[in-house]
């Protein structure tokens, strides 16, 4: 006798996901050809058949903890076979947005982050920081914030020193990262109990090392972007994907580097064009320009796959970071330091952006994902 299931619709929870990007949810009529043509699927329990009848009826719950949502990468080729339209890689893009906001706290943020009428109001957070804290600092006569500096040869630094930069963005940095820890915290519990229940498992419980070597082991893949290549419509994303992917790491050990240098050996900058570090920062500007754009160009000419507001603030911040860092510098070099000056203010906010709204926008995927395909290891799912 088969087991008994209560349905519970949750109706907002499908008004959301139609308003993220899941709009064609309802032509799905269940005839799993998305799950066939998924090269990428497990065998056991493929995706996305289960999660588009389960988001049909709104079973919230049966989604959000759910790992398989991750383990798409929304490569277009469900969406392309689809003989109905449904677009399921979209759908499932959708549920994933709503469960980053589910995830993260405050939520109250996570809905702004997705809300382009509150773009203004987030960009105004870190330039009202930025002013409170230097003008507090200059009443205890700490100059960390100049308005008007006086010299033949400025630099960014001289305008907003790198000392109150750091104590505003570290604190920032490590409150991200608490909210992501708190929120895969969750996740992991989540997806466990999913698994138990759908029977993806038989582990009863997570053992952390075993756990944990499943991640190191997945991380290759993710590096080299694997998953995309096994993908028939759009395998060509992992030449953007992997150009913002590893602009970023560039930029982190920069920025690692730099912070080293000021707090620990106390080597101010300006630091020579000839440095290493400095030829991997303009690299990696350059990298994140370049994918971005790539991106910019692949949405444009698919007219079939649903680009949302979350998709276009993520590809914006990506070329606001590459493309301010790099004219901060240039024109330094070319003397124009009041407009250096001012562009590295806007290289701040995107920055701070970065740091502070990355739990709640759509660049979480990357941790979500990472965690969800460790799982799918751990647990034996090929």
């Amino acid at each position: 006798m088969s087991d008994s299931y209560i349905v519970d619709p949750d109706v907002g929870f499908i008004e959301e996901v139609t308003r993220l990007g899941g709009q064609d949810l309802k032509k799905c009529y269940q005839c799993a050809t998305c799950s066939v043509a998924c090269p990428i699927s497990p065998d056991t329990k493929p995706f996305p058949r289960k999660e588009m009848l389960a988001t049909s009826w709104g079973l919230k719950n049966r989604l959000i903890g759910n790992g398989d949502i991750w383990l798409c990468h929304n490569c277009g080729d469900c969406t392309t076979r689809c003989p109905r339209g449904a677009k399921p890689g979209d759908v499932l893009a959708a549920v994933r947005a709503y469960t980053v906001t589910e995830y993260a706290v405050p939520k109250a943020l996570g809905k702004m982050v997705n809300n382009p009428s509150s773009l203004p109001v987030l960009m105004a957070i870190p330039i009202a920081i930025f002013l409170v804290v230097g003008l507090v600092l200059k009443m205890f006569g700490v100059n960390w914030l100049n308005f008007n500096p006086a010299g033949d040869q400025l630099w960014q630094a001289d305008y907003i020193s790198n000392y109150l930069v750091d104590i505003i963005m570290v604190p920032t940095f490590c409150g991200a990262i608490g909210v992501f820890a708190l929120g895969l915290k969750r996740f992991i519990t989540d997806i466990h109990a999913n698994a138990l229940l759908e029977g993806k498992t038989d582990k009863e419980k997570i053992e952390p090392v075993e756990f944990i070597r499943s991640l190191i082991k997945v991380l290759p893949t993710i590096m080299r972007h694997n998953r995309f290549s096994e993908c028939g419509e759009n395998k060509d994303r992992a030449t953007a994907h992997m150009m913002v992917l590893f602009g970023f790491i560039g930029l982190f050990i920069v920025t690692g580097t730099f912070f080293f240098a000021e707090w620990v050996l106390h080597i101010e900058g300006p630091y020579s064009q000839w440095s290493p570090v400095k030829w991997l920062a303009n690299a990696g500007g350059i990298a994140l320009i370049i994918g971005g754009s790539l991106m910019i160009a692949k949405r444009m000419g698919q007219q079939d796959q649903i680009t949302s507001y979350k998709d276009w603030y993520l590809i914006g911040l990506v070329l606001v970071l590459g493309g301010t860092g790099l004219l901060t510098e240039m024109l330094r070099l070319g003397h124009l330091y009041d407009l250096s000056a001012f562009i590295y203010v806007l290289h701040l906010i995107a920055v701070w952006m970065l740091f502070a709204y990355t739990p709640f926008s759509k660049l979480a995927h990357f941790v979500y994902r990472t965690v969800a395909m460790a799982y799918q290891s751990y647990s034996g799912r090929t």
